[in-house]
């Protein structure tokens, strides 16, 4: 839960917050597989170097509620022990047995906003979705999602 700070109350992202976390209005003209999908494209075509990173705890989270959205329940068996990094992409993924498909693609919307608040906080992110070096969908994709300039 990201903490409701002066600072934040300021950005854009604020108007997205109840008690902290970053859930997008319902749009009567984008369901929520086409914000979905357009969170996807973003995370998927971001530079792997530019202004908005993560961590990996981050694309853990991301790609459990990928897996949980488009997959559902775990269907993989556990990886041995000595699999480090699938074994944690499993633990993440299993951790959200129950969750609907539907809960994880606002949830996928909602981490993708926590992070570019963050972002926000120390840069103009229109500004560098303005720029050359960004592919030319991620504007839109920024708009559907409900980011706007």
């Amino acid at each position: 839960m990201t903490e409701n700070t002066d600072a934040h109350k300021s950005c854009f992202f604020a108007q997205f917050c109840g008690c902290g976390d970053h859930f997008l209005p319902r749009s009567a003209e984008m369901s929520l597989d086409e914000q979905f999908q357009a969170a996807v494209d973003i995370v998927q075509k971001l530079p792997k170097e530019g202004p908005v990173t993560t961590t990996t705890d981050e694309k853990l989270l991301l790609y459990s509620l990928y897996k949980q959205a488009t997959i559902g329940k775990i269907n993989i068996p556990q990886p041995a022990f000595y699999y480090i990094t699938e074994r944690y992409k499993w633990n993440a993924w299993n951790a959200l047995a129950d969750m609907s498909s539907d809960e994880a693609k606002e949830k996928y919307i909602a981490a993708l906003l926590d992070i570019l608040a963050k972002v926000s906080q120390t840069m103009d992110i229109s500004e560098w979705l303005s720029t050359e070096n960004v592919d030319a969908v991620l504007p839109t994709k920024f708009t559907v999602i409900g980011f706007k300039k």
